[in-house]
C-alpha cells in the first residue's frame, strides 16, 4: 500500500533474485480499512516510492486509481475460516476488502509468482487459501519479516510513534524472542507463560490484543509448537496497533 521501508524493498530485492521480471503493485486499498482506522492519513508518497522501487531494479509499477480499480464494489471475495479469529474478529470486513482487491490484483497483472512478507502472517494465510480454493495459476512466496535496528517489526505505521512510544514499542518483539527462547529450552508453550508475557508488556502501558501460537496453514491456537507455527501478536501504544510475528522454533532449533 506504499510508504515503502526495508520491508517491502527486501520483497523486490528477493523478486529480483527469483524472477526475470518484477512488478509492484501499488494500491491504497480503502476495502480493507475500518470506519474508525487510518485511511484518511494514511502515508503517501506515491514519487518517493517510485525512486525507492527503481533503486533495487524493479521494471514497472502498477499504480491504480481507486475510479480505476474499483468502478463499483458489488462483488465481494471472501475467505472463511482462516479469517475469522484474531484480526478477522477485531477487525470485521477487513480480509474480505484485503482479499477482494489481492484477486483483482493477480487477475490484472497475471503474475506467476507472487512475494509477501510474513509480518502480515493472518493475511498471508488468507491469500494462500484463496489462491488453493480458487485454483488462482500463480505460486507464493513469502519473505520473514524485516527488523529496525531495535528489532520493531518494520512497518508503514512506525512513523505514527512518538520517540518515548517506540522505546517501550521495541519490548514487544523483545518478549516475542524471549517466548521463542523458553520454548528453546523445553518449557511448553502453556497459558500461564503467555499470560506472564502480556503482563510484563501491560505493565509497561503496552494493551495486548492478544499474544499465542498459531499453525500458519489455519491460524489455530497450538497448544504443542512445532517448526512450522509462529508465534504471533497485536499490541496498542498510544493510538498505534502493531502486528508481529516470529518463528515458534528459531533456525537453529529445526
Amino acid at each position: 500500500m506504499g510508504a515503502f521501508h526495508d520491508g517491502h524493498l527486501e520483497l523486490m530485492r528477493q523478486a529480483k533474485l527469483r524472477c526475470n521480471q518484477v512488478l509492484v503493485t501499488l494500491f491504497v486499498n480503502p476495502l480493507q480499512f475500518g470506519p474508525k482506522e487510518d485511511f484518511s492519513r494514511y502515508p503517501r508518497d506515491e514519487e518517493r516510492d517510485f525512486r525507492l522501487a527503481e533503486s533495487v531494479g524493479v521494471d514497472a509499477i502498477f499504480a491504480p486509481s481507486r475510479e480505476e480499480l474499483l468502478p463499483r464494489s458489488t462483488t465481494e471475495v471472501s475467505v472463511a475460516e482462516v479469517s475469522q479469529h484474531w484480526e478477522g474478529s477485531l477487525r470485521p470486513g477487513h480480509f474480505v476488502g484485503v482479499a477482494t482487491i489481492v484477486l483483482k490484483l493477480f487477475n490484472l497483472v497475471r503474475p506467476e509468482v507472487a512475494f509477501f512478507g510474513l509480518k502480515d502472517l493472518q493475511q498471508c494465510a488468507v491469500i494462500r487459501r484463496m489462491v488453493e480454493d480458487l485454483n488462482v495459476p500463480l505460486s507464493l512466496e513469502w519473505v520473514e519479516v524485516v527488523r529496525d535496528f531495535d528489532g520493531l517489526a518494520l512497518s508503514s505505521r512506525n512513523v505514527y510513534l512518538s520517540v518515548e512510544e517506540r522505546e517501550r514499542a521495541a519490548e514487544f518483539p523483545r518478549t516475542l524472542f524471549e517466548i521463542q527462547d523458553q520454548l528453546k529450552l523445553g518449557e511448553p508453550l502453556n497459558r500461564q507463560l503467555l499470560l506472564n508475557a502480556k503482563s510484563k508488556l501491560e505493565s509497561l502501558g503496552i494493551l495486548v490484543d492478544y499474544l499465542t501460537a498459531v499453525d500458519f496453514d489455519t491460524l489455530s491456537e497450538s497448544e504443542v509448537v512445532r517448526s512450522s507455527d509462529r508465534l504471533m501478536g497485536a499490541v496498542r501504544i498510544g493510538n498505534v496497533r502493531l502486528l508481529d510475528n516470529i518463528p515458534g522454533f528459531s533456525s537453529s532449533q529445526e
